[in-house]
């Protein structure tokens, strides 16, 4: 019998030409790709038309800035519409944080107690939030609805429709340039430290996967051995701490706290995180898309002040974005999130 000589082995084939390219556009992701596209289309725009005040130092500080108080409630909102949940009263809470925490019996503690304050009244609005829902299930927007009435009504209450000025020197030291660090404001650093942090939960932890799990299918999730109940719970209360950590940070900027405070910034937040990606339905959600959703508002609205463009043009103007961002972004795709 006569043995086949075996074919020598076949030499591995080296990698395709664009590997490493595809490899980044995968971990980049198409929408955040995308909206990093329309970011810098903006920023071409601005320069162009008014190269000598917006491309400066002190105009582009004064953006960051800016984005940092509504990005760190973005944050907090994109966990709740990721598990397909909603909150619309963020705005009230910060409203009411700023009001509480500056009253005359708070500063007497000093910038501890306005800090305190500020974040102690944000997780007990959440914590009342997600007590109706998760447990009273009430839907989340007639729960938060209610609460942005309330809220809304006790800031107006308690400062008598009065702005109330911040006397600790140790809180409006931290808006000053002196207090910059490394030239970065402050409250960047805590917009970027509370942005790494939400991009480490909702990414790398059980924690972020169960919030994925309970917008995808909450029933299955339950099923799965997630406590869903409690699960919703946490969320809301997380929520609610962004928005007294935020409230403490326009405190900073402002010097002042007022029952006006935060308006409509449910409605920026939720732009925010849709037009970054997050189904308003649930099962994914992208903290990075959230924060250049964030960049995009934010550059807009400073690209129309330095123009003298009027505000409904800029209403107009963000309207559009919005749906153009959604329809450009819109393709199957999975749960992954970035």
């Amino acid at each position: 019998m006569m043995l086949r000589k075996q074919p020598p082995p076949t030499p591995a084939q080296p990698p395709p030409p664009g590997g490493s390219v595809s490899t980044v556009l995968r971990v980049l992701d198409v929408r955040n790709l995308t909206l990093l596209a329309v970011l810098a289309a903006l920023v071409a725009v601005g320069g162009f038309t008014e190269p000598d005040q917006f491309l400066s130092t002190d105009n582009l500080t004064l953006v960051l800035t800016q984005s940092s108080v509504i990005g760190v409630v973005t944050v907090g909102m994109t966990f709740v519409i990721t598990s397909g949940g909603i909150d619309l009263s963020v705005g009230a809470i910060v409203a009411l944080s700023t009001v509480w925490a500056t009253t005359v019996a708070t500063q007497e503690y000093g910038a501890g107690g306005i800090l305190f304050c500020a974040v102690a009244v944000g997780v007990g609005c959440g914590l009342v939030n997600g007590l109706l829902i998760a447990y009273g299930r009430m839907v989340p927007f007639i729960a938060t609805l209610a609460m942005l009435a309330s809220a809304r009504g006790l800031a107006l209450l308690i400062s008598d429709g009065k702005t109330q000025v911040v006397d600790s020197k140790t809180v409006l030291e931290l808006g000053y340039e002196e207090s910059y660090i490394l030239g970065v404001p402050p409250l960047v650093l805590i917009f970027a430290g509370v942005t790494v942090l939400g991009w480490l939960l909702l990414k790398r932890t059980t924690f972020g996967r169960r919030t994925v799990a309970v917008g995808g299918n909450a029933e299955a999730a339950r099923l799965a051995g997630i406590d869903v109940r409690r699960h919703r719970l946490y969320l809301y209360l997380l929520s609610g701490l962004c928005c007294g950590i935020a409230a403490f940070m326009l405190i900073v900027m402002t010097g002042s706290g007022q029952n006006t405070n935060g308006n409509l910034y449910e409605l920026d937040a939720i732009a925010a995180a849709i037009i970054g990606g997050t189904l308003l339905s649930g099962g994914r959600g992208t903290i990075t898309g959230s924060v250049l959703g964030v960049l995009i508002f934010t550059t807009i609205t400073n690209i129309f002040a330095l123009n003298n463009l009027q505000s409904d043009a800029q209403q107009i103007a963000k309207g559009a974005i919005i749906v153009a961002a959604v329809l450009v972004q819109r393709r199957p795709s999975g749960t992954t999130e970035t």
